[in-house]
This record gives C-alpha cells, sequence and structure tokens, in this order.
C-alpha cells in the first residue's frame, strides 16, 4: 500500500516506508488536490486524501546533513520492551490539534508522534548529552533530568551524559555535573533542580560555541517560554553551522500558559499545593466574625492555578485572574460583593492570581516598565495591595469591623517536590524528548496534544501564552461555584460598545474575521435590504460563524425566531 500523508504547498515532506531509505522532495500540490508525485529515489509514489491534513512537522538532521547514516534502535535488544507488541512507532503516525470537529470541516493542523523509532541517527557510545535547567522553580524538574538520564542510559545505552549548572550561564563555566542513573536516582523526591538555574545569560554564539568544544551532540534544554525562545535560536545557529547536534526543549511553566500542549508539568502539583493555603484561608476567616481570607496564587498573565484551585476546593467566594478586568466601586464592583459575602455568610475566601488587575495598580502607583533578567514584567504584590484597599474600604465608608489575612504561598508551592501525577507526566515527557534526539529529530519540543505524547516545532511553542478562556464552560464552573458577579463595569461595557465599529451585513453576506479579538459583527435592522425594511420591519438577522475557518453567512430570522431582550 502506498503511504498517504498530508502536503502543504512548497513544503519539504519526508517519507519513510519498509525497506526503503529516507526521500526528501519539495511537494507543489495542496493538501486535499487529487494527483501523484514520484521520488527521484527508490520511485516511491505518494497520493494525497482528499480530505488530507496539515502536517507541521518538526525539523531533522538530514534536512541539512542529507548523507548521515543510519544504526538500528537499541531498544529492540532492551529485555525492558521485549513484552511490548509493537516497540516502534509508525513513521506515518500524527496526532491531530483539534479532536472536536464539525461536518464539513477539514481535518486541521496534525504533529508528528512522539516515540521511539526503528532508525536512529547516534550510536549509542559516541552520544554526549547534556542538560540546562533555566528560569524559576517548578515541580517535576528534578523528575525530568532524573527521566532523561535514566531514558538515555537505560534504554538507549548512553555512557555520557552532562548536567549544565545554573542554566544558560553554565556553557560559559568550566565545571559541569558528570550524571548517571545512580546519581540521579532519589533526585525526584526533593524540589528545585540540582542542577541549578538562573534567568537570562543568553549568548547564542558563545552557547554554541561551548557546546561545540565540549564535543556535545545532544542539547536538552528545560525552561519556560523565554527559555524556548533560546533554545530556537541555539538550534538555528548550529543548523547554520552544519553540526549534527540534536537541540529537544521540554516546556516548564508552572503558570500553564504554554500553549498547544494539554498542561505543563508542575501544574497539578502546584494546585494541589495551593489547597492547603486555601483551606487556612478559609479556617482563619471562618473563625473570625467578618473574616476575609486573601489568598495570591501563580499567574503572571494566565488564571488557571488560581480557576482550577477554586474549582477544586470550593471553599472560595471569588476568584480574579489577569483575564478578566474587575473594578472595587460602585454597584457590582469588588466591594459591594465582599459587603454583601459578609452579611449573608459571616466570612469569605478571595483567590487571586498574581497578575490580575495590574491596570488599577497602575492608576494607584506610579507605573514602571522594570523587567527581570528573562525579560519578565516585575509586577507589583496585588494580594498586598487589594487587602489594604479593603480594610480601606470598610473603615472609611461602613460601621463593619473585619478581620483580614493575607497568604502567599508562592515559593511555597514552587519548592515542593512533585507529585505521583507530574512524576509520571515527567517520565512521559523526558523519555519522548530523549526517543526524539536518538531518531534524529532536532529544533523541536515535547508535550501531550490530546493525551498523545507529540513533537512540536519551537515556533508554535513561542508565538503565544495560553490564557483561561473566560466564554467557556471551565469559567463558566467557576461562576457558577462561587456565585460571583461578573465585575464588568455596565458603563465601561456601553463606553466601549458605542466606541467599537461593528459590520453591518446583508442576508448571504460573507465576512472574514481577522483575529479573535476583533468586535464581533452585529446585524442591526438598519442593514436589511431596503424592500425588507417596509415590508418586515421586524425582522432580525443571524450570523452564523464556522470559528475554524474565520468566515460566516448572514441569514434571515422569522419573528418567531427573534431573540426577546
Amino acid at each position: 500500500m502506498e503511504p498517504q500523508v498530508s502536503l502543504r504547498l512548497g513544503e519539504n515532506i519526508d517519507s519513510e516506508v519498509a525497506g526503503a531509505s529516507r526521500a526528501s522532495s519539495v511537494v507543489d500540490v495542496v493538501g486535499n488536490s487529487s494527483g501523484r508525485i514520484s521520488f527521484d529515489r527508490d520511485d516511491i509514489a505518494v497520493e494525497p486524501h482528499e480530505a488530507g491534513y496539515i502536517l507541521e512537522d518538526v525539523p531533522h538532521l538530514t534536512h541539512y546533513m542529507p548523507h548521515l547514516p543510519t544504526y538500528a534502535n537499541p531498544i529492540r535488544f532492551n529485555p525492558a520492551y521485549s513484552v511490548v507488541k509493537q516497540y516502534f512507532v509508525h513513521v506515518d503516525d500524527t496526532v491531530a490539534e483539534k479532536v472536536i470537529c464539525h461536518k464539513g470541516d477539514p481535518r486541521g493542523t496534525h504533529f508528528r508522534r512522539a516515540g521511539p523509532r526503528q532508525k536512529v541517527y547516534f550510536k549509542s557510545d559516541e552520544v554526549h548529552a547534556c542538560i540546562v535547567t533555566c528560569g524559576g522553580l517548578c515541580p517535576g524538574l528534578n523528575t525530568v533530568v532524573r527521566e532523561l538520564v535514566c531514558g538515555l542510559c537505560n534504554m538507549y545505552g548512553v555512557h555520557k551524559v552532562i548536567g549544565i549548572n545554573g542554566g544558560y550561564r553554565g556553557f560559559y563555566s568550566k565545571n559541569t555535573i558528570s550524571l548517571t542513573p545512580k546519581v540521579v536516582n532519589d533526585i525526584h523526591k526533593r524540589g528545585g533542580t540540582i542542577l541549578g538555574t538562573s534567568r537570562g545569560g543568553h549568548n547564542t554564539k558563545k552557547i554554541v560555541d561551548s557546546i561545540e568544544d565540549r564535543g556535545i551532540n545532544q542539547v536538552y534544554i528545560i525552561g519556560g517560554d523565554g527559555t524556548q525562545k533560546g533554545a530556537a535560536a541555539i538550534y538555528e545557529e548550529i543548523k547554520a553551522r552544519g553540526l549534527q547536534v540534536s537541540v529537544c526543549g521540554i516546556p516548564k511553566t508552572i503558570d500553564n500558559d504554554v500553549p498547544v500542549i494539554d498542561k505543563s508539568f508542575g501544574f497539578d502539583t502546584a494546585v494541589e499545593e495551593a489547597q492547603r493555603a486555601i483551606n487556612a484561608a478559609h479556617v482563619e476567616s471562618e473563625s473570625a466574625e467578618n473574616g476575609i481570607g486573601v489568598v495570591k496564587l501563580m499567574g503572571r498573565y494566565s488564571g488557571f492555578i488560581a480557576m482550577y484551585a477554586t474549582l477544586a476546593s470550593r471553599d472560595v467566594d471569588c476568584c480574579l485572574i489577569p483575564e478578566t478586568p474587575f473594578y472595587l466601586d460602585g454597584p457590582g464592583g469588588l466591594f459591594e460583593y465582599v459587603e454583601k459575602c459578609l452579611k449573608e455568610n459571616g466570612h469569605m475566601v478571595i483567590v487571586i492570581a498574581e497578575g490580575a488587575g495590574q491596570e488599577l495598580l497602575s492608576e494607584s502607583f506610579h507605573s514602571t516598565d522594570t523587567k527581570d533578567a528573562s525579560g519578565n514584567k516585575l509586577l507589583r504584590d496585588v494580594g498586598l495591595w487589594i487587602s489594604q484597599k479593603i480594610k480601606e474600604h470598610f473603615s472609611r465608608h461602613t460601621k463593619v469591623k473585619i478581620t483580614l489575612k493575607y497568604i502567599d504561598p508562592t515559593y511555597m508551592i514552587r519548592a515542593v517536590p512533585s507529585n505521583a501525577s507530574d512524576n509520571v507526566y515527567c517520565t512521559l515527557l523526558a523519555q519522548s524528548a530523549v526517543h526524539g534526539a536518538m531518531a534524529g529529530y532536532t529544533g523541536f519540543t515535547v508535550g501531550p496534544v490530546n493525551g498523545r505524547q507529540s513533537y512540536i516545532p519551537f515556533q508554535r511553542i513561542i508565538e503565544k501564552q495560553n490564557k483561561v478562556i473566560i466564554t467557556d464552560r471551565m469559567w463558566a464552573r467557576l461562576l457558577s461555584s462561587t456565585n460571583q458577579p461578573s465585575f464588568i463595569n455596565t458603563k465601561d461595557e456601553t463606553e466601549d460598545e458605542e466606541d467599537e465599529e461593528h459590520p453591518l451585513l446583508h442576508e448571504n453576506d460573507y465576512c472574514s474575521l481577522s483575529s479573535s479579538t476583533m468586535p464581533a459583527p452585529i446585524c442591526r435592522a438598519g442593514s436589511l435590504p431596503s424592500q425588507h425594511k417596509k415590508k418586515k420591519p421586524g425582522l432580525f438577522k443571524k450570523l452564523s460563524i464556522n470559528n475554524s475557518q474565520r468566515w460566516g453567512t448572514v441569514t434571515q430570522l422569522k419573528p418567531s425566531q427573534q431573540p426577546s431582550y
């Protein structure tokens, strides 16, 4: 049977079939076109499927070093894998980015499935691997380091693995840490990272010089979006020099704001550990008259930890995250809701992400653009600020005496060892990274996409940040749990609507949405064709939008279908 793959205009593709050597060609047909393509070598025919998907492939060493030799994968001789029915991942296996679709939708984007391949591009005794951890601490760092070492040594028989001490800066140092399965045996039981870490210190040329001088041919980089940007730059420099070095990134962020992947390691542990702080705040607030507990959790730009910790706790009365603006005074404001909770329950718990309400802080203080070594903007302590504001409100405007306790467990959460769930997850991440590097892939990161480990291009990881979608059902579940208001100022909302220019569409008109943030099209009575204005003055219009394709069409609604306001 001829292999079926997805094709994109002008894209380089690789195809490997049983008994055939690796072949490469440039494709000039679109994925859902009909046609046949013959390769120059081995006469491999590729027939695009009529419902073809887009494969966002990752780079391979053979893209710039086409004559590399291949070797049989040592895993086939590993006793641990003797019980596995199928040792290797098929070369055409892919993972769909989206598993929910509508009839008629294209199959969308796929990623290459992670796992061991039949052929490898490194001899085990010639591998010289290095591991580096960068950025802030996160539960699971030591587990990833341990499983990288054990995967290389125990599965592939690698003898030389070193740790770079102190983040990217460690590449400039002569001192490294020799890593063996014995050295890393128990490190998963500790928090932090045995390799040390730091922010910044990235100089692409010096780092690649160090990699080349030391004879390193596999680089495993564990860090957040800034670190992955650095890893992408390292890959580009290595490619430009034509070095046989695989560069693999393992995404790390406790905030869970990495796009594409299902979640980042350490997130489950962080949510679990945050329960301790929320429980303490609940006990404190419940034990005092008019008690208020305020807990600040991690979440510079995304409120996932605050949202999931709130849902898991069920003791929280109000959750504030960066994605949802709020205001303090006036009807529907935070102060009014606090007064309501104290009147009804006698106590309340507020969870706030560190990045929430920063626009309010900038009004109270002179805003600064100070950044840390990683380029992250330094934020003011919103938990301390909002605690003070609540105290001032009750002392000035009401006769109610409150008892407020503020808890900031940030560094306690970051420093704990990973829980059982994250330990298993870190194992899968590390082993997938090792399989990918040994198979010759480079310039990629690993992570689960819809539950399946995948190889993802660096660009997809660093192009944006994952954020809580406040129109999603998960946020609705939180609002149902806390019973908090939306905190959207109706005055501001009205002003915003007046300022926005909404396109007016006629029947059967098509619209194109340039971005998810542009104002939604509104169909008003004034947009009706003139022949309908007199005959059917009450006619409304409905805009149907296909989210995946960003197009829509306008249809008429019968009077019985008109929305009620």
